[in-house]
């Protein structure tokens, strides 16, 4: 199958002077950028055989699973993390089930910041204590359900951790990382060299990235209107990368659509900031790569499943 582990870029962007001060540094980026704020109106024509239809959602962190809260029909569903509240077993299973009553074909998941029992270094500590975690029970309630890591409860989709996948010959990598702000959280490091190590791991010949925290300046704007995104991120994203769609959440109140001349931003938050799922998932179509066809989606799903 087409799961890919991390493969480092030969190219190299370099840590943005500013980016301890990431409002010092987008006085001097905005001015090359010319962020264009879409509508969110998903295709109105039906599934076509030579795109592939994509529905984008994140944040949902256990609250979508009990809502009524509609979920479009498509072809992939991609969730950009934070799927439970604390990383809890039952909440994943939830989730598992969850996703295994939606009818799209592939579902693509990574993890966020308060999935904290998928990140070894918080769950192997101390920190994922204060989240109710404790390491010796939980390990033994994988044990009694029979599976070594966590990430082994998520049955009913392709987990992706800093590794690539080929749909259709369509290029995904997903990206748990955001910018470090509570110390119990997952996958958090700090602005500027940290961060930037991680993104580097970001192969160039992508189409769809999708990452837990959004770019700087692009669906990272917070109730008291600052922009907490990752400066890193946006001159990876733009300098190298360069896909045709970033979709990300982290940031409730960032909920949307932008669209930089290359790339389209995609924040699926789910969830406000009250935690409530109001916000509609994000739909897109993808053009299949000639050479290749929707049949490969199933064929893709026997073979992970049989791996699994």
């Amino acid at each position: 199958i087409h799961l890919k582990p991390m493969a480092e870029s030969s190219n190299t962007v370099e840590v943005d002077k500013y980016t301890d001060k990431p409002g010092k540094a987008w006085e001097r980026l905005k001015v090359k950028q010319q962020p264009i704020k879409l509508p969110n109106h998903p295709p109105q024509d039906p599934v076509s055989e030579d795109h592939v239809r994509f529905v984008c959602m994140s944040d949902t962190h256990g609250r979508v699973e009990r809502s009524s809260l509609l979920v479009p029909a498509g072809d992939v569903l991609i969730h950009a993390g934070d799927f439970t509240m604390k990383g809890q077993i039952g909440e994943i299973m939830t989730f598992n089930a969850y996703l295994g009553s939606l009818p799209h074909t592939c579902k693509i998941v990574i993890a966020g910041n308060h999935d904290v029992t998928f990140d070894d270094e918080v769950l192997s500590g101390s920190k994922a204590v204060a989240f109710g975690v404790r390491k010796r029970e939980f390990q033994k309630c994988l044990d009694e359900l029979d599976v070594k890591k966590v990430q082994q409860l998520l049955t009913k989709c392709i987990y992706l951790q800093d590794s690539s996948i080929q749909l259709c010959g369509i290029n995904i990598h997903g990206s748990p990382w955001s910018i470090k702000h509570f110390s119990a959280m997952a996958f958090q490091r700090r602005r500027g060299v940290e961060m930037g190590r991680l993104w580097q791991n970001i192969p160039d010949n992508l189409d769809i990235l999708v990452t837990h925290t959004p770019c700087f300046g692009y669906g990272d704007t917070t109730t008291g209107n600052n922009n907490v995104g990752c400066v890193e991120l946006l001159n990876t994203v733009q300098k190298r990368v360069q896909p045709k769609f970033h979709v990300f959440g982290h940031i409730h109140e960032g909920y949307g659509k932008w669209f930089d001349g290359t790339t389209t931003y995609i924040n699926a938050s789910t969830c406000n900031k009250k935690y409530r799922p109001v916000n509609q998932p994000i739909v897109f179509d993808y053009p299949i790569p000639e050479g290749h066809s929707k049949d490969e989606l199933l064929r893709y799903l026997r073979k992970h499943n049989a791996q699994s």
